[in-house]
C-alpha cells in the first residue's frame, strides 16, 4: 500500500499529464478528484491534498468550492506558496476586487512551494 506522500507525488505527476493531454482532461480530472478525496478521507487535515483539491476544483470552474477548500488549508496554518497563489487565482476567477487577492500574492512571496502541491491553471488573457 502506498503512503499518502507517495500518493500525492503520483497526483502531481497525473496533474502534469493532464496539462500535456488536453484530449483526456476530463478523465484525468475525475481521477485527480477521486484520489484527492480518498487521501482526505484518510487524512482530513492534509494541507497538500487540500491545496491540490482546490486547484483541481478551480480548473474545473468550481471556484466557490475551491475557495472553501483552500480556506480550510489556510485555517490549518499552511505556509505553502501554492496555497496563496491558488487563493488569488480563485478570487480573480470569481471576479473579486484586486485589493482582495493582492494580499495573498504578497504573502506568497514569503513562502516556498511545497513539492507535493501545484498551482491552479491561470490564463491571464481571459481576464
Amino acid at each position: 500500500m502506498k503512503t499518502v506522500t507517495q500518493r500525492l507525488q503520483n497526483v502531481k505527476k497525473l496533474q502534469a499529464k493532464r496539462l500535456e493531454n488536453e484530449d483526456y482532461w476530463d478523465e484525468i480530472n475525475e481521477l485527480l478528484l477521486k484520489e484527492l478525496k480518498d487521501i482526505l478521507d484518510i487524512e482530513p487535515q492534509n494541507t497538500s491534498a487540500l491545496i491540490n483539491l482546490g486547484a483541481v476544483l478551480s480548473d474545473s470552474g468550481e471556484n466557490e468550492n475551491a475557495l472553501a477548500v483552500l480556506k480550510i488549508a489556510l485555517d490549518l496554518g499552511s505556509e505553502d506558496k501554492n496555497l496563496y497563489i491558488n487563493l488569488a487565482i480563485v478570487m480573480i476567477d470569481l471576479g473579486m476586487h484586486a485589493e482582495e487577492y493582492h494580499e495573498y500574492l504578497e504573502i506568497s512571496e514569503n513562502f516556498s512551494e511545497n513539492p507535493l502541491t501545484f498551482k491552479a491553471y491561470f490564463d491571464p488573457q481571459s481576464h
